[in-house]
């Protein structure tokens, strides 16, 4: 199975779906934080390993603690999905912390800035040829 094939892709989704499943109603865990959410998974062509990005929404403290808890509850996890999903293996999953909504929110948090400092700017020089003519 090649890696962009449509069986592959068809997996990825169908794997992200019950992990976001898994993760959102049936872990009991105090260290995965409410606001968690499966962003993309990435499942290996021989269908053994699995890398599942993961968006916590909260500080760092909170990632860490949200990726600790699903690290420590990958078997669990893995059980779950053997049973809902009838694939030939299981894979095995590699969580990785996803930086990239908290990258974009701090973007456009810059981008908001640089724009409110360049209508001040307009503002002043507006002001300030008025006060010459």
């Amino acid at each position: 199975m090649r890696k962009n094939s449509v069986k592959n892709t068809r997996i990825n989704g169908e794997v992200q779906r019950v992990l976001a499943q898994i993760i959102r109603g049936e872990i009991k865990d105090p260290r995965i934080a409410p606001m968690t959410s499966v962003v993309a998974v990435e499942v290996a062509p021989d269908l053994k390993t699995c890398k599942a990005w993961v968006s916590v929404l909260g500080d760092e403290k909170a990632q860490a603690d949200t990726l600790a808890g699903l690290q420590s509850a990958e078997g669990y996890i893995r059980g779950q999905l053997a049973r809902t999903i009838n694939l030939r293996n299981t894979p095995q999953i590699h969580f990785i912390m996803d930086q990239s909504i908290a990258y974009g929110v701090n973007m456009s948090k810059r981008i908001e800035e640089v724009v409110a400092s360049d209508r001040k700017a307009a503002e002043f020089d507006k002001g300030s040829k008025n006060e010459e003519d």
